[in-house]
C-alpha cells in the first residue's frame, strides 16, 4: 500500500474561528432553550505566563446533534499576540461505538466510508493534547484541562508534560522546539498517557512500556481533519516518543472478520486490548464530500469482570466481605486464589492496595484454571446476565442525605425534565408500617415508570436496608442507584454552614421543617440530630453493596451542580434508559431547578417537632406524580376512596387541547399530496379512501394521564377553565373557549401506521393569583406536554391509537427520515399559521 508523504495542512481562518468562539458562547447555559439545542461550558484557565486560555466542552449527549459548530471533543481557543481568536487546542470528533448510533452501524458503514481504514490498538490510560501557541510555549492539556493550579484534572496534564519532557530530550530537542514546530503545522498532537507507576489502569504497562503514546495529530480547524497513521508515527520517531499499534485495510468485510475475531480472545498481537479505532473518511450521502471520520470497536467484557475482581480484592484486603452480582463462581474461585497469594508473599497485598500488582495477580490466576477471560465470558452467556448498558426500567434512585442537603430540589428537578416517578416518605400519613407503606409505594410507581425517586434520607443503614429489601421482594430485578451527599467529618462546618441557609432561608416552604414557623434553634437541633446519626455509603458493606451505582455529590455546591452530575452518571452507566428522550440542554436543567425551587409548593406539611401535629396523621398517602390513582394506593386508602366517590361525581377533565379549523387543514393537506408519487402519498390516500383522516384536528396542550409529569401546569388549566366557567354561569358548553392560540405548521411525518403534522404554538392566557398582598395577574403560557407538538392526522386502522404520534416522532427526532426508517416527511411550504382555539375537554359520563 503507498504511503503519501505529504503531510496535510490547512491554515487557520481568524474570521472562522471567530465565528466558532461567538457561535459556542451563544450556546453557554443560559443562552440556550429546549427543542435540540445544544449546550456549552467555557472555562476560563490561567496560563504561568499570565495569560489565558478557554475551553469548550459539550455535554456527551449532545454529540450525537446535527448541525454543531464543530464536533471536537477537547476544544482550547485563545487570543494571539496580535488579539485574534485561535484554536490553540483541537480533540477529535467525538466518536461512537459499533452500533452505538445509526452512523456506526454496520450496514451504514459498509455502505458510506471507504479505505484505507486504520485500525489502532485502544491504549488504557488518559488522553493528553500537546500543542504550540505564538510566543513558542508549549500547551499541554489533559481533555478538558491545562494543569492550572486548584484543577481537578492537574495530575494528568502535568504528569503528560513531564513525559513529553522525558520523550524529546532522548532525541536533543525542546519543548519551545516541539511549541514552534507544532504551531506551524496547525496542529495538535493527541496521545495517551500510559503509566502504572502514574496511574494504573486495567491493561497492564511495564517500565519499557509506559510513556506518551502517539495516535493521532489533528489541524487546529473547526471540521475534523487528521495524519495517517504513517505520518503520526514518524512524527513519533521523530520527536522520540510511543508508536500506537495498528493494521491497515482496505476492505471493510476484512475489517469486520478482523475485529469480531480478535473480540473472541480479546487479545491481539499478546497482549490484551480494550478495543480499536478504526479510522477512514465518511460521507453523508453520494453527493457530500469525503472527510475523515473514526469509530470505535470496543470489548466490554472480560474487563468489567476484571474490575470487579480488582474491587472485590480491595475489600478482601481491608478485611471487609466482597460484594458482587455477575460473575459470581468464577469470581469466588479468584479471591479464593488471591487469600492464598497473600498469605505466600508478604507484601503482595499491600503493594495491590498502592494499585501495583493487580494485573500480575489476575493472570496467575487465570493460567492456574487454564482459561482466558473471554473463555469465562463465553461459558457465562447462558446465565443471561443483563447487562447495566440494556436496562430500561425499574431503576430506584436512592438519597443518601441529610436535612438541606437539596434532595427534594433534586428529585424535583429530574421529575421536571424526565418525567419519572418521585414519592416522599413524608407524603406518608399512616401510624404504623409507614416505611413498608413507603417501600410498597416506590414498589407500585416502578409499574408505570422506568425510574423512581425513593424521596426520604435513608441517612442510616437500617433504612437503606429495609427500603432495598422491601422493594426487591416486590420488584426482584429492581436496580438500586444511590445519590450519597457525602458527609466528611471534617467538613461537617461547611455542610452545617450550606444546608441551614438553604432551610432557613426557604421558610416553611418544605415539608418536614416549616422554619418560618419555629424557632431557629429548634430547627438546628434537630438538624444536628441527622448530621449526627448520618452514615455514609460503603459499596463493600451490606446494605450498600446492593446498590448498582453510587453517584458522589457534595452537599455544600448548589443543586444545579449536583443535577448534571446525575444525570451524566445515569446517562453513561444506563444509556438505555434515555435511548427515546431528547436529553436536556444547560438551560432545560437551569429551568428544572429554578422551578423546583421557586415554583413548587409542598401539598402536606410534617411537623417534627416535640408532639408534633398528631391531628395529620391521617391513613392517606399521595405519590408525587401518581394524583390518587387507585392502583398506587395501599389498601386501606383505596377502600376509603371507592367509599368516598359513592355520590355521583361531575365529569373529570380529561384533556386540554388547541382545535385548528378542520376544512382548512384538511385542505393544505390535499394541496401538499396532490401531485405526490404512489409511495408518497400512498398512506394519506389510504387515510381518505377508508375515512381515517381524523374528523376534528387538535394539539393536545396536557391529558390527564400525564398530568403527574407536571402537576403544576395541569393545575392552572384547570383554574383557567374554572374562572371562564365561574365568570360565564350561563355558558351552554361545559367546554367553552379558553382562549386562542397561534399554530405554525412545520412537517408532516409519516410512517404506514400513523400521520401527523408537527407544529409550534404562539399563545398565553392571563390567570389571576390571589394571594396574602391581594390579587394579581400569572401568564399562562400554552405549550404542549408531549415531547413533540403535533397534530395527529390519522391512522391506518382502528386498532391504532392516536397517542402513537409520540413514538413515531421520537423514532423520526431519533434517526431522521428516508432510507431504511420507513418514515415519510415533507415540509410545509410558507409560513402556515392556524388561528386555534384552546379547550378543555371533559370526560363522557
Amino acid at each position: 500500500m503507498a504511503h503519501h508523504e505529504k503531510a496535510p495542512y490547512t491554515p487557520q481562518d481568524p474570521h472562522v474561528v471567530t465565528q466558532l468562539v461567538q457561535s459556542l458562547g451563544k450556546h453557554q447555559s443560559k443562552n440556550v432553550k429546549g427543542g435540540g439545542g445544544f449546550s456549552v461550558k467555557k472555562h476560563t484557565f490561567e496560563l504561568p505566563s499570565g495569560r489565558t486560555v478557554d475551553s469548550w466542552k459539550m455535554n456527551d449527549w449532545d454529540y450525537k446533534k446535527a448541525n454543531l459548530p464543530t464536533y471536537s471533543r477537547g476544544l482550547f481557543t485563545y487570543k494571539t499576540l496580535d488579539g485574534k481568536d485561535e484554536i490553540a487546542v483541537r480533540g477529535y470528533d467525538k466518536f461512537f461505538n459499533h452500533g452505538e448510533v445509526r452512523k456506526t452501524e454496520w450496514r451504514n458503514v459498509e455502505q458510506h466510508t471507504r479505505g484505507p481504514y486504520e485500525l489502532s490498538v485502544k491504549e488504557n490510560g488518559c488522553i493528553i493534547f500537546v500543542s504550540g501557541l505564538d510566543d513558542d510555549t508549549l500547551l499541554v492539556c489533559s481533555k478538558h484541562s491545562t494543569g492550572a493550579r486548584g484543577d481537578v484534572e492537574l495530575s494528568h496534564a502535568v504528569a503528560g508534560e513531564k513525559w513529553v519532557e522525558r520523550h524529546i530530550a532522548t532525541v536533543g530537542k525542546t519543548k519551545k522546539d516541539l511549541a514552534r514546530t507544532l504551531r506551524q503545522m496547525n496542529a495538535t498532537l493527541v496521545g495517551e498517557l500510559c503509566d502504572d507507576d502514574f496511574e494504573e489502569h486495567v491493561l497492564a504497562y511495564t517500565a519499557e512500556q509506559a510513556g506518551l503514546y502517539v495516535h493521532g495529530i489533528n489541524l487546529n480547524l473547526p471540521e475534523f481533519a487528521t495524519y495517517p497513521g504513517h505520518l503520526v508515527d514518524k512524527f513519533a520517531d521523530e520527536w522520540g516518543m510511543k508508536k500506537v499499534m495498528y493494521v491497515m485495510e482496505d476492505d471493510i468485510t476484512k475489517v469486520r472478520t478482523f475485529l469480531e475475531k480478535v473480540a473472541e480472545t480479546g487479545n491481539y498481537d499478546g497482549r490484551d486490548t480494550e478495543g480499536f479505532v478504526i479510522r477512514c473518511q465518511a460521507r453523508e450521502n453520494e453527493n457530500s464530500p469525503w472527510v475523515d471520520w473514526f469509530f470505535k470497536y470496543k470489548f466490554e467484557e472480560p474487563y468489567l469482570m476484571y474490575r470487579q475482581w480488582r474491587e472485590c480484592t480491595k475489600a478482601i484486603i481491608a478485611g471487609k466481605p466482597p460484594r458482587y452480582k455477575k460473575h459470581v463462581n468464577i469470581t469466588k474461585e479468584y479471591l479464593d486464589f488471591a487469600r492464598k497469594q497473600f498469605i505466600k508473599q508478604p507484601g503482595l497485598a499491600k503493594q495491590y492496595n498502592l494499585n501495583h500488582g493487580i494485573i500480575k495477580l489476575r493472570d496467575e490466576f487465570l493460567a492456574a484454571r487454564g482459561l482466558t477471560g473471554a473463555d469465562i465470558i463465553r461459558q457465562e452467556i447462558e446465565g443471561g446476565d443483563v447487562d447495566a448498558k440494556n436496562v430500561v426500567n425499574n431503576v430506584v434512585l436512592v438519597p443518601v442525605a441529610t436535612i438541606g442537603c437539596g434532595k427534594t430540589t433534586l428529585a424535583l428537578a429530574l421529575v421536571k425534565l424526565f418525567g419519572w416517578g418521585h414519592f416522599q416518605n413524608d407524603n406518608v400519613k399512616v401510624k404504623k408500617g409507614r416505611p413498608q407503606v413507603f417501600a410498597d409505594t416506590i414498589s407500585s410507581l416502578l409499574v408505570t415508570n422506568p425510574v423512581v425517586i425513593a424521596d426520604r434520607n435513608n441517612h442510616q443503614k437500617r433504612e437503606r436496608e429495609q427500603l432495598l429489601n422491601d422493594v426487591s421482594r416486590t420488584v426482584t430485578d429492581a436496580r438500586f442507584v444511590a445519590l450519597h451527599y457525602v458527609h466528611d467529618r471534617s467538613n461537617y462546618d461547611q455542610i452545617r454552614d450550606a444546608t441551614r441557609r438553604r432551610v432557613l432561608d426557604r421558610g416553611d416552604n418544605h415539608q418536614t421543617i416549616q422554619a418560618g414557623s419555629k424557632d431557629n434553634s429548634e430547627i438546628i437541633e434537630i438538624m444536628e440530630g441527622f448530621m449526627y446519626r448520618f452514615q455514609p455509603v460503603d459499596p463493600s458493606d451490606a446494605p450498600d453493596d446492593h446498590f448498582d451505582l453510587v453517584i458522589n455529590l457534595d452537599p455544600t455546591i448548589e443543586s444545579r451542580e449536583n443535577l448534571e452530575v446525575i444525570i451524566e452518571k445515569l446517562h453513561n452507566t444506563y444509556p438505555a434508559l434515555f435511548k427515546d428522550r431528547e436529553m436536556p440542554t444547560d438551560a432545560d436543567l437551569d429551568a428544572a431547578i429554578d422551578w423546583a425551587m421557586n415554583d413548587y409548593k409542598p401539598d402536606i406539611k410534617m411537623d417534627l417537632s416535640r408532639g408534633g401535629n398528631r391531628q395529620q396523621q391521617q391513613n392517606v398517602f399521595q405519590p408525587q406524580n401518581q394524583n390518587q390513582n387507585p392502583n398506587h394506593m395501599t389498601p386501606t386508602s383505596r377502600k376509603k376512596s371507592q367509599q368516598e366517590s359513592k355520590p355521583k361525581k361531575a365529569p373529570r377533565m380529561e384533556y386540554f387541547s388547541v382545535r385548528l379549523p378542520t376544512q382548512r387543514v384538511t385542505s393544505i393537506l390535499d394541496a401538499m399530496f396532490r401531485d405526490k408519487d404512489a409511495q408518497t402519498a400512498r398512506l394519506y390516500r389510504h387515510l381518505q379512501q377508508s375515512r381515517r383522516v381524523q374528523g376534528e384536528f387538535h394539539v393536545t396542550l396536557m391529558h390527564r394521564a400525564s398530568s403527574g409529569d407536571n402537576p403544576q401546569y395541569w393545575e392552572k388549566l384547570n383554574r383557567l377553565h374554572a374562572a371562564f366557567i365561574q365568570q360565564n354561569e350561563d355558558t351552554k358548553s361545559g367546554e367553552p373557549e379558553l382562549g386562542k392560540c397561534n399554530v405554525l405548521l412545520e412537517r408532516v411525518v409519516w410512517d404506514d401506521r400513523i400521520m401527523c403534522f408537527i407544529v409550534r404554538l404562539d399563545g398565553s392566557a392571563t390567570l389571576q393569583v390571589e394571594g396574602e398582598g391581594g390579587s394579581g395577574n400569572e401568564e399562562l403560557i400554552f405549550e404542549s406536554s408531549n415531547s413533540v407538538a403535533h397534530v395527529t392526522v390519522g391512522t391506518a386502522d382502528q386498532s391504532i391509537k392516536p397517542k402513537e404520534s409520540n413514538v413515531l416522532l421520537q423514532t423520526w427526532l431519533n434517526g431522521g427520515s428516508g432510507g431504511d426508517t420507513g418514515i415519510g416527511e415533507m415540509s410545509v411550504k410558507g409560513n402556515v399559521v392556524l388561528e386555534g382555539s384552546v379547550r378543555g375537554v371533559l370526560g363522557r359520563m
